[in-house]
């Protein structure tokens, strides 16, 4: 095989893979005309149509799903064999890809990751920013990042943070015209900012607590939206009580923009995790970031 042929088949991969020759063409260090020409050739040299190109989207045809499942352990086997010569000269290599939300990605991978970048240059890390639940196997991810409640019983957990804790709370504006809620019973009579899950798609039935027994309720409110940076900007505003994760209202309430209540009811729970499918013939790169994020940190 030519190398310009190899090249193509690399290009195709990238594209099939991110379905898009934006994210492709950042992911190859190329320009996505330079992109869309490699594939135009590859195509006419197999004389097939790889691809369905739309101005949204881009998707396999069968013949290109055809084709990318027979590269895709082609090519891994290829970069095991150059991690493999990387560990024989004592440098850890190769890519990591995880899939997190963005809150255990600011919070918890980042720091980690960029020093070990640092410490192996020639170790990669890309995280995939995204809310709903994937099969990691399936979309070619090494790990994912969940809360410890939201990972398969069939996944190898690791703990890589402090447990979490739900915070119910409301602006100052909001409670001088308000009553402090003593009971989630009393939510009913409150304006609530409702959070829209983007895993599942349903409205997150707020949980609580106290003594053992658990307890949810669906409360109501003006203001719904599936971000949790704008359900606490409502809340700022007066808009209604929001339920948010600790991690993301304690400087708010540290600020006194938010005012907590209701936290004998807000028990704690596993915090985030980092998860993937085997034991088996885990990469070095991803080994040494799972060792670098276990929590507690050594």
């Amino acid at each position: 095989m030519k190398r310009e042929e190899l090249g193509d088949l690399v290009a195709f991969l990238a594209v099939a893979e991110e379905r898009s020759f934006t994210r492709a063409a950042a992911k190859l260090g190329t320009s996505q005309s330079s992109l869309s020409h490699l594939l135009r050739r590859l195509e006419e040299r197999l004389d097939v149509k790889l691809l369905n190109r739309t101005t949204r989207s881009v998707t396999p045809t069968d013949a290109g799903r055809q084709l990318a499942s027979s590269l895709t352990p082609a090519f891994k086997d290829i970069e095991a064999g150059l991690i493999k010569l990387s560990e024989l000269q004592g440098r850890p290599a190769g890519t990591v890809r995880i899939t997190t939300s963005k809150t255990a990605a600011s919070s918890l991978l980042m720091p980690v990751a960029n020093e070990l970048m640092a410490r192996y240059p020639d170790i990669s890390i890309e995280l995939n920013i995204d809310q709903h639940l994937v099969d990691i196997a399936k979309e070619g991810f090494d790990a994912g990042v969940r809360l410890g409640e939201q990972v398969d019983k069939d996944m190898i957990a690791v703990r890589i943070g402090p447990d979490v804790r739900m915070v119910v709370a409301g602006s100052p504006d909001y409670f001088n015209q308000n009553p402090i809620p003593q009971t989630p019973h009393d939510l009913t009579n409150h304006l609530c900012i409702n959070f829209r899950l983007p895993t599942s798609g349903g409205l997150y039935a707020w949980e609580f607590e106290q003594d053992g027994q658990a307890l949810n309720v669906r409360v109501e409110g003006q203001f719904t939206c599936n971000d949790p940076d704008l359900a606490l900007e409502a809340a700022i505003m007066g808009r209604g009580l929001v339920c948010m994760p600790d991690d993301l209202t304690t400087p708010l309430v540290e600020s006194g923009q938010l005012l907590p209540v209701l936290q004998d009811w807000c028990p704690p729970f596993p915090g985030f995790h980092l998860y993937y499918p085997s034991r088996r013939q885990v990469p070095p790169a991803l080994r040494l970031l799972i060792d670098a994020l276990r929590y507690p940190r050594r």
